[in-house]
C-alpha cells in the first residue's frame, strides 16, 4: 500500500448548517463544497482542512446522542487540529466569544464540544 496521509473526514450531524457554521466561523475553515441530493435537499458540506485534506458534514436523520466527555462507546472520539503554542490563548479567547465552553484543557491542549456534540482538540502537543 502506498497510503500517504488523510484524504478526509466525515461526520454525521442532523443540523449540517449549524456545524458547518461552528467549523467556518469559530475554527476558520473554509467552505469547499456543497453537495445537494436528487430532491434538491442538502446532503453534505465539505470544508477545508488547513494543511490538507477536508472535513465533510454528512446530512444524519436523527439527532445526536448525547454522552459525557468521557465514555467507553467504540467509535469516533474527536476531532484533533494543531495549531502553535503561540495560538492557545487567542483560541480560548475565540471560543469564549462565540460562546463555546472549554469541555477540558490540558499541558497542550484545549476541548470543546461542536453544536451537535463531536469532541474537538486543538493541542500543541508536544511544544512546551
Amino acid at each position: 500500500m502506498d497510503v500517504q496521509g488523510f484524504h478526509h473526514v466525515a461526520i454525521q450531524a442532523r443540523d449540517i448548517e449549524r456545524v458547518s457554521a461552528f467549523y467556518r466561523e469559530v475554527l476558520g475553515f473554509p467552505e469547499l463544497t456543497r453537495h445537494f441530493r436528487p430532491d434538491g435537499s442538502l446532503r453534505s458540506i465539505w470544508v477545508g482542512v488547513p494543511g490538507g485534506g477536508f472535513l465533510a458534514i454528512e446530512a444524519a436523520g436523527v439527532d445526536p446522542e448525547p454522552l459525557p466527555f468521557r465514555h467507553d462507546r467504540p467509535g469516533l472520539l474527536m476531532l484533533a487540529f494543531r495549531i502553535p503554542k503561540a495560538s492557545r490563548a487567542k483560541a480560548v479567547e475565540a471560543f469564549a466569544r462565540a460562546g463555546v465552553p472549554l469541555e477540558h484543557e490540558t499541558r497542550w491542549t484545549v476541548y470543546v464540544r461542536d453544536p451537535e456534540g463531536n469532541r474537538v482538540a486543538l493541542s500543541h502537543h508536544p511544544e512546551d
